[in-house]
């Protein structure tokens, strides 16, 4: 039992998404130190004078319960686009690029599909024979190709 869980932790794609994961978790930590201490005090002077931020309130002054704060959800906003660049730029491009080297197609387009004329669910591979949800016979799908002059 023990060396069956050994198996499935030592697998490739598990080690991958829990290094993944840690590298995701130490760039959220960076980038929200960066939007609370850089972009929230910029967004927040937008309001100028006394305010509590970018925004408006909503009942009696001073309480924070009762404050329309968009401040705080443009710094949100922008918290998770530049999150996500960072995820995207600096994990999934170098691993689409490690992956097709090692002759792997990673987060590649997804395959044609087509739809079941008997249940109409409509993700069943293009070449499939038999539908996945009502196991009917599918008819041959018939592809044109142009040919190339």
């Amino acid at each position: 039992m023990l060396k069956g869980f050994k198996n499935f932790l030592m697998r490739g794609d598990l080690v991958t998404i829990a290094v993944g994961l840690v590298i995701a978790l130490a760039f959220s930590t960076l980038i929200k130190a960066f939007t609370d201490f850089v972009i929230n005090p910029i967004v927040s002077r937008f309001q100028g004078g006394e305010s509590m931020g970018l925004g408006w309130q909503l009942g009696d002054d001073g309480n924070q319960a009762t404050y329309l704060d968009l401040g705080q959800f443009i710094s949100a906003l922008i918290y998770f686009i530049i999150f996500m660049a960072v995820v995207y730029f600096l994990i999934v491009v170098p691993y689409k690029h490690y992956q097709a080297r090692r002759g792997v197609k990673a987060f590649g387009e997804p395959g044609p599909v087509k739809t079941c004329p008997a249940c109409l669910s409509e993700d069943l591979p293009a070449a499939a024979s038999k539908c996945l949800h009502c196991a009917t016979e599918q008819p041959p799908t018939t592809s044109t190709v142009a040919p190339t002059v």
